[in-house]
């Protein structure tokens, strides 16, 4: 974080803070200042006790005394009780707006998240994501209820007996000051060392996090392979960068309380030898209350302020690294939700319709399991046109990174209701083109027209929500078998749920199931088996009922037996559906319509399984050779 970041991300957190809590906040604050200033008022009253009783002790005259005495302690009473409330009040609220502050935050950074590219979270450790709304959120929760309001109370107790102690004796307040000007130099050097490495041990701690998340997912693979040893090299190496930076962090910050507060005990002597000599020597002395007697009740007072002021300038000085912290958490929170969203200009949106027997068509909000592309245009006027699944890639080329092509002049025609195979060795591209198909990614060159119309056109969400897809990586969530399959369209019933899991063959092993379809998965399917888990995503797909349907490895990790009992439900799935397939086992792929071959980014061959078993070409000596690509 640059020294000029530093203003401006604590200057974010108030406003945000403020947007939050238009009013709650004002009135904390005030809570807060009323307090600490009600505080700096014992030293008044101290100063006037003591002169009250200066100036009639020596005469015995203590009636007189008391009738001085006694309305001073009555108002000092009354403030305090004030004072309490206050406390009480701004303690309760701080309470509320700082959990609430919090939650909301949670709240911003989780929605802005959900509309982020696939390319944020490709290119970024899932444990680093994770330890944002951890270990950062914390720093803010640490800056808001604590470091923020101590540095309001020291800070507005500081200036409020500065300016006392100007009224009492300027001479006096002048030699405070040069002891404040050294403890605040000494704090600024002690400071900005532990800030450098808190900024860095924040960072170090989302590295370490997403280390310890990608050990975790690949505990089996680390097993086979015997590589414990080598994973914990690797973790010592990052928990001794960690522990290198905290150590360096809070050595700076440890050392400097003891210094200022060494330093504040100087100071109090100093005050002490200086409020004596003046008293003896008869100092005429300089004040805002013009007073030219520097008497002892003010000698008294000003060793009682300077314990206030250099315990308060320590006070704030301790807060330096919390907010250093806060600071390092809080960028690291902006920038998350400052990453530009998924871009979206597509004004075409999905929609059920009625179609007659004439082709005219009419929009409806009830389902009736078909649906039209709802286009509007510039004269205010609508067209309508039908799903139909027609799919077309017009000499798409993609790459990732610039200047690294991925894809090359890649043409296909998808009729509706057609089966389009690619198949291929790891890394031909296959994936890039169901992953373009749903915009995850937008191509670099060429057109991808779906129904006629350009995929930029559409909605994104409404595209989406016209694609069923099957992914290699089988992705379950905390909950239910049934909640699992209704993801797919959250309004389904349970029958619906049930009659899609029959449709592909998962019925049979759910109903195996202790709690049947109400039989708990967590931690993504772990419970069972990786077949079953990809059964389910099928089914979850199923239930969509989406008119274009693709299916990435989808029985990539089913057996045999298990795939023939799928291929049927899925083979009634896909009636009347375009359906685009993506596998490595060739015999998946045989009753396919058009079989696409792809090698490093182009398609080299296409056409039937019968066609190019007669041509004799790549496709032949893969499906000759083995029924795996791999």
């Amino acid at each position: 974080m640059s020294k000029k970041g530093n203003p401006r991300t604590i200057g974010r957190v108030i406003k945000t803070l403020f947007s939050f809590y238009p009013v709650l906040l004002p009135v904390t604050l005030f809570c807060i200042l009323f307090s600490s200033a009600a505080a700096a008022v014992p030293d008044v009253f101290i100063q006037k006790v003591i002169a009250i009783i200066e100036k009639w002790g020596a005469s015995g005259n203590w009636e007189a005394a008391k009738s001085e005495l006694v309305p001073t302690m009555l108002v000092l009473i009354a403030i305090y009780i004030v004072a309490l409330a206050a406390v009480f009040i701004y303690n309760r609220l701080m309470a509320v707006i700082t959990q609430g502050f919090l939650s909301k935050m949670r709240r911003k950074m989780f929605d802005g998240m959900q509309n982020l590219p696939i390319r944020y979270f490709d290119t970024h450790k899932t444990g680093d994501i994770m330890s944002r709304y951890t270990n950062d959120i914390d720093t803010l929760r640490q800056l808001v209820s604590q470091a923020i309001p101590s540095l309001l109370r020291a800070g507005a107790l500081v200036i409020c007996v500065f300016f006392v102690m100007l009224y009492y004796s300027i001479w006096m307040t002048l030699i405070l000051l040069v002891g404040v000007v050294f403890m605040i130099y000494v704090s600024k050097k002690a400071g900005g060392g532990s800030a450098k490495y808190f900024i860095r041990q924040q960072k170090s701690i989302g590295k370490t996090e997403g280390f310890i998340q990608e050990m975790m997912n690949g505990q089996k693979v680390i097993k086979v392979f015997c590589h414990e040893d080598a994973v914990k090299e690797d973790f010592y190496k990052l928990n001794d960068e960690l522990n290198a930076d905290s150590y360096r962090a809070h050595a700076y910050a440890n050392v400097l309380g003891p210094i200022i507060m060494n330093i504040g005990n100087v100071i109090y002597v100093i005050m002490a030898v200086a409020g004596g000599l003046f008293y003896l020597l008869g100092i005429h002395n300089i004040a805002l209350s013009l007073n030219p007697v520097f008497s002892l009740s003010i000698a008294v007072t000003f060793l009682n302020m300077t314990k206030q002021f250099t315990g308060n300038v320590n006070q704030c000085s301790q807060q330096i690294n919390a907010v250093v912290m806060a600071l390092a958490g809080a960028q690291r929170i902006f920038e998350l939700m400052d990453e530009l969203p998924e871009a979206d200009n597509g004004y075409v949106t999905l929609v059920n319709a009625v179609i007659d027997k004439d082709g005219n068509i009419t929009e409806t909000e009830k389902h009736t399991g078909k649906w039209a592309w709802k286009h509007p245009h510039g004269d205010g006027t609508l067209t309508y046109t039908k799903l139909s699944g027609n799919v077309t890639l017009d000499e798409v080329d993609f790459e990732y990174e610039e200047g690294k092509p991925v894809l090359h002049n890649i043409t296909v025609f998808a009729k509706p209701g057609q089966k389009v195979a690619f198949v291929g060795a790891t890394g031909a591209g296959k994936t890039t083109i169901t992953n373009l198909i749903n915009r995850f990614y937008d191509i670099a060159d060429g057109k991808i027209r779906y129904d006629g119309i350009n995929v930029n056109k559409i909605k994104k969400s409404d595209l989406r929500r016209s694609l069923g897809i099957v992914l290699q990586e089988t992705n379950l969530f905390t909950g239910s078998v049934m909640d699992n399959i209704r993801y797919g369209k959250l309004d389904a019933t349970d029958e619906e749920c049930i009659k899609a899991a029959k449709l592909v063959g998962a019925d049979d092993f759910i109903t195996r199931l202790p709690e049947g379809y109400e039989t708990m998965i967590t931690n993504n399917g772990a419970n069972i088996s990786q077949g079953q888990r990809q059964l389910i995503a099928i089914a979850r797909a199923a239930v969509a009922d989406p008119p274009v349907m693709i299916l990435d490895e989808a029985t990539s990790s089913i057996d045999t037996r298990t795939e023939a009992i799928v291929q049927r439900g899925m083979d009634s799935l896909m009636k009347g559906r375009t359906v685009f397939v993506i596998a490595h086992r060739l015999s998946t792929v045989k009753n396919s319509d058009v079989i696409m071959v792809m090698e490093k980014g182009r398609i080299i061959e296409r056409g039937s399984h019968k066609e190019l078993i007669e041509k004799r070409g790549k496709y032949y000596q893969l499906y000759t050779g083995a029924f795996e690509l791999e």
